[in-house]
């Protein structure tokens, strides 16, 4: 006999989450009743869905996680009498008040998926918001595992663990929010100048091995910091992180990092979606340099509010809040970036100090010994055109009198160099905009070529031989395709690009 947990249930489990727990959001106290101890939850090997964080550049670690033996008496009374009354098909239950044992491996699946809830629900009351996301994260892996062949029940499982799981991941998030230091105000207007060994060092990189980058990142800052300069006023920032896309992507519009950040701002895709930068095969927005501005304020000014100063939100900015966030929750003390300094990631104990001493050299060049270059100007008068078809940008440069890539540079969101498929605004000069239409009338229709590889989600047991084994192809190739740096560095759930034969990687 098929038993399933009704939705009744489910409704009933997750309108009697305590609210009391966060309050406005600002409530840190624990709840005048402990929860249960939990007990552990054998562990799994499931993908969990991450939870948002910028990551990209790096992403906290997570293990373990807790789950309640029982819900409360009072909550588990008010769950059967809500099944026994409305639902279609009930929960049987012993007399004896102890948990039916399910007899296939869906339903112990959704149990156990619910149990990770129940007690992802009793953590967050007790403000344990990291094990609580833990086993949240877990909760999700398992909800996947569930069967998708359309039967009603399971389906209507899934879509209750999923408001479950996205209810207690709000509640998680506002209680670690609210627990983190007070902020500050007093470095609002300007960031704070240290120029200590770190910051030397720096400078001494940017002089000598990196001097020709910088000259170059510095000539291209004229095309964009207007811009951005302009949105930092609106947004009361300071001026100073106009500098930032020096360090991130050296002002180059489509630079791509090793970690698949992307852009001016380098944000990688999860980040980046959460501040609003959709991408599809045809456009990534992270490459709109005005889009991808306004995501980087909005994220900027919710870590200074997150962490109270800026070197630490610069930090978070480079290797995730999360990774941040736990350091800064080891001791009750105030630390800033200079107190966590030895223990953030290798690259964001250089990526701060690097910024100050970009600082220190644009506004004093001599002093260091380096003479800057005038900047270049942006581009002004553009107009939006509306293009009903793809083309290619090269083709209609060459229709419309402009230089190749001219319309690219206009329109650096467009991965493939061409009008997507569906209506979309084009940027073009003002005094080309007549010609558009009909020169695109004119260009043959453009059709997106089909990728020579194949996206493999590595699994537990993967290596990079038994995937090159898999599909025919080296190890080296996958390793050029991909970026990797090390044959071991696999993970479950990664996505690789393996070539195809005859793609001549």
């Amino acid at each position: 006999m098929l038993v399933l947990i009704p939705r009744q249930t489910l409704l009933t489990l997750l309108l009697s989450l305590p609210l009391a727990a966060i309050g406005s959001g600002c409530h840190t106290g624990a709840p005048k009743a402990p929860p249960r101890a939990p007990t552990p939850v054998p562990h799994t090997n499931n993908v969990a869905t991450p939870t948002p964080s910028p990551a990209a550049s790096s992403t906290a670690d997570r293990s373990g996680g807790t789950t309640a033996a029982n819900a409360p008496a009072a909550q588990h009374a008010a769950a059967q009498s809500a099944a026994s009354s409305s639902a279609p098909a009930p929960v049987e239950e012993a007399d004896t008040g102890e948990e039916e044992t399910p007899d296939n491996e869906p339903q112990a699946t959704q149990k156990e998926a619910l149990d990770l809830c129940q007690s992802a629900s009793e953590l967050v009351a007790a403000n344990k918001t990291d094990e609580a996301i833990a086993a949240l994260d877990r909760a999700y892996g398992l909800m996947l595992k569930l069967p998708q062949n359309g039967d009603d029940a399971y389906l209507q499982a899934k879509q209750d663990i999923r408001r479950l799981v996205a209810e207690l991941i709000r509640r998680a998030y506002h209680i670690q929010q609210a627990s983190g230091p007070p902020p500050t105000t007093s470095w609002d207007l300007a960031l704070p100048i240290v120029e200590n060994e770190h910051v030397q060092r720096e400078i001494v990189s940017f002089t000598t091995g990196e001097r020709d980058q910088f000259i170059e990142a510095y000539r291209r800052s004229g095309l964009y910091r207007p811009m951005i300069l302009a949105k930092l006023a609106a947004a009361q920032l300071p001026r100073q992180l106009a500098w930032l896309p020096l360090v991130e992507s050296e002002f180059k519009g489509r630079a791509l990092s090793r970690a698949g950040a992307f852009g001016l701002w380098q944000f990688i895709a999860s980040t980046g979606l959460r501040y609003g930068l959709s991408r599809d095969p045809w456009v990534d927005e992270r490459l709109d340099p005005e889009k991808a501005t306004d995501a980087a304020i909005a994220y900027l000014t919710e870590l200074h509010r997150l962490f109270g100063d800026w070197p630490k939100a610069l930090a978070a900015y480079n290797c995730g809040e999360a990774r941040v966030s736990r350091l800064q929750s080891r001791s009750g003390e105030y630390f800033d970036f200079w107190d966590l300094y030895e223990q953030l990631p290798w690259e964001t104990r250089r990526y701060v100090p690097r910024f100050i001493a970009a600082l220190l050299i644009v506004e004093n060049p001599a002093k260091y010994g380096m003479t800057l270059p005038a900047a270049l100007t942006p581009t002004n008068g553009l107009t939006a055109v509306r293009v009903e078809r793809a083309v290619e940008l090269e083709k209609l440069d060459v229709a419309l009198g402009l230089e190749k890539g001219a319309l690219l540079g206009f329109n650096p969101e467009l991965r493939s160099a061409a009008t997507p498929n569906r209506a979309y605004d084009l940027r073009v000069p003002a005094e080309k905009s007549e010609a558009v239409a009909p020169a695109v009338a004119q260009l043959p229709a453009w059709t997106k070529p089909i990728p020579l590889y194949v996206v493999h989600r590595v699994r537990s047991g993967d290596t990079l031989g038994s995937i090159a084994r898999r599909y025919h192809t080296t190890v080296g190739a996958i390793q050029r395709t991909n970026s990797l740096r090390s044959v071991r560095r696999l993970h479950v759930g990664q996505r690789l690009r393996i070539p195809a034969r005859g793609s001549g990687r």
